[in-house]
């Protein structure tokens, strides 16, 4: 099989080459660069193995880089002496170098026990026979596909499997379990059943792992083009158990005098694919995937109505947080994107429901602020139901919600918008100190506003201002 490498992975791959000739070591492209590469799949990384000193090769193809381009900055070297490896970005392609190992896991630790291999040692340990290829960089044979397991076979039927026993495999590093899914959900593969059954045993071994790589393959679930996939097989082999289980307890349906409802977890997935075919964003997929988070929470039977999941957004919101905390995610503006969105996920809906009055229409622009766009795409998403009728009626009523936005926005103006007086204008008006009369009177002007009670503009706010002052028992500053 002939591999079409591009002009610059041609280049460096020979430089790689060069540089281990002058060391007289063996060098290899292995794992993902090769998948990718057969797979016709773009690849930013290549992972270099060689029979001897990943360190030392790194230093020698950053001097021969040098050499043979005077001109360019001279490449950095990123290396790690405790695991032998290092690291070189050379234009927009990252090289790692490591010398071939063997390598385990103790039973209860996340570090692993390295010693140095040979290039089979180092086949051997790879998670999936898919990312246990390799080509060899020598003069000689450069080019020349190595497949100690079948991985060609497996990477043309679509199979994910173990290169030894996966129960081997696994207990060494439980995050392959993860990967399994990762790469099952990106690539549309199947996990082999030998490999798919070994996992639900060991999924308790995802203990031994950090919470930080776990959620990095987490994510790249998340972003995967049809992410349900994924979680389904996070789900069937409990995996998924081990590090989220507010997300499980979605799962089932309750009954009571044959009322039931629809099972929170399949809609959750499907709510996340909807939203998958219109965006990449990470944080608003993850919007996807907590938006109803609380129902199980909030959950209640009312005799005459069925099943109700009152106020489950503000909850979920309110969740939010400490799931973020616990999956070791970001709690700066993405968190916050984040809970924002789950807050106000019912409200665009709720407004096809009713009359849709200008009211409504303001707050739920001065709320959602620039992430409008984001939270309509939420709530387009959320529109399931195996009734196409129903589905096809919502859509349209979110239409013109949508329009009933763009007249208002162009008209009012009110996106990020700040009522005309500040607190700082309260305070000096009333010689008072920050304290809860302020906040009443600011809230008092901005509702005022965006119900149309009084125009949006400074002499009729500080009207109603001086006036719910009064109110409040406040006397002007003379």
């Amino acid at each position: 099989m002939q591999l079409n490498f591009t002009t610059r992975e041609t280049e460096l791959l020979h430089l790689v080459a060069q540089s281990a000739a002058d060391l007289q070591i063996e060098a290899f492209a292995v794992g993902g660069f090769v998948r990718d590469k057969i797979l016709n799949r773009d690849c930013k990384d290549i992972d270099i193995v060689c029979v001897g000193s990943g360190i030392d090769l790194a230093k020698r193809v950053a001097d021969n880089y040098r050499q043979r381009y005077p001109n360019d900055e001279y490449p950095h070297v990123a290396y790690f002496k405790n695991f032998g490896t290092a690291q070189i970005r050379l234009h927009d392609i990252e090289l790692e170098f490591v010398g071939a190992r063997k390598e385990s896991y103790r039973r209860e630790s996340r570090k692993p026990i390295v010693e140095d291999g040979t290039l089979e040692d180092d086949q051997n340990r790879r998670d999936f026979t898919i990312n246990a290829l390799a080509i060899y960089l020598s003069k000689e044979r450069f080019g020349e596909i190595i497949d100690s397991f079948n991985g060609l076979e497996d990477l043309k039927n679509g199979i994910i499997r173990t290169p030894l026993e996966p129960e081997i495999t696994f207990d060494d590093d439980p995050l392959r379990m993860l990967r399994a899914v990762r790469f099952a959900s990106q690539l549309n593969f199947r996990i082999e059943d030998k490999t798919y059954q070994a996992i639900e045993p060991l999924a308790g071994r995802l203990k031994i792992i950090s919470q930080e790589r776990i959620t990095d393959e987490l994510n790249k679930i998340i972003l995967s083009a049809k992410p349900s996939v994924g979680f389904k097989l996070l789900f069937n082999t409990k995996l998924l158990h081990q590090f989220f289980p507010e997300m499980v307890k979605l799962h089932g349906v309750s009954l009571v005098d044959n009322y039931g409802h629809k099972d929170n977890f399949y809609h959750t997935l499907k709510v996340l694919d909807n939203l998958s075919e219109n965006t990449g964003d990470l944080w608003l997929r993850w919007s996807a995937i907590l938006h109803d988070i609380a129902k199980p929470a909030t959950q209640r039977f009312e005799e005459g109505h069925g099943w109700t999941f009152h106020g489950h957004e503000v909850v979920g919101a309110r969740w939010t947080p400490k799931i973020f905390t616990r999956l070791k995610l970001p709690l700066d503006e993405k968190m916050k994107f984040v809970q924002k969105m789950v807050a106000l996920h019912l409200r665009p809906i709720s407004l096809t429901k009713e009359n849709i009055t200008d009211s409504a229409i303001r707050r739920i622009i001065f709320d959602a602020g620039d992430d409008l766009e984001s939270l309509l795409l939420l709530c387009d998403a959320d529109i399931t139901s195996k009734n196409e009728e129903k589905v096809k009626r919502y859509k349209e009523n979110l239409k013109l919600v949508l329009q009933k936005i763009k007249e208002v926005e162009a008209r009012d103006h009110i996106r990020n918008w700040q009522p005309p007086i500040s607190g700082e204008i309260i305070m000096q008006t009333f010689n008072i100190k920050p304290s809860r009369e302020v906040g009443i009177i600011k809230e008092a002007i901005k509702d005022a506003i965006l119900d149309g009670v009084i125009p949006n503009d400074y002499d009729a706010a500080y009207n109603l201002m001086l006036e719910k002052g009064n109110e409040l028992g406040l006397t002007m500053n003379n």
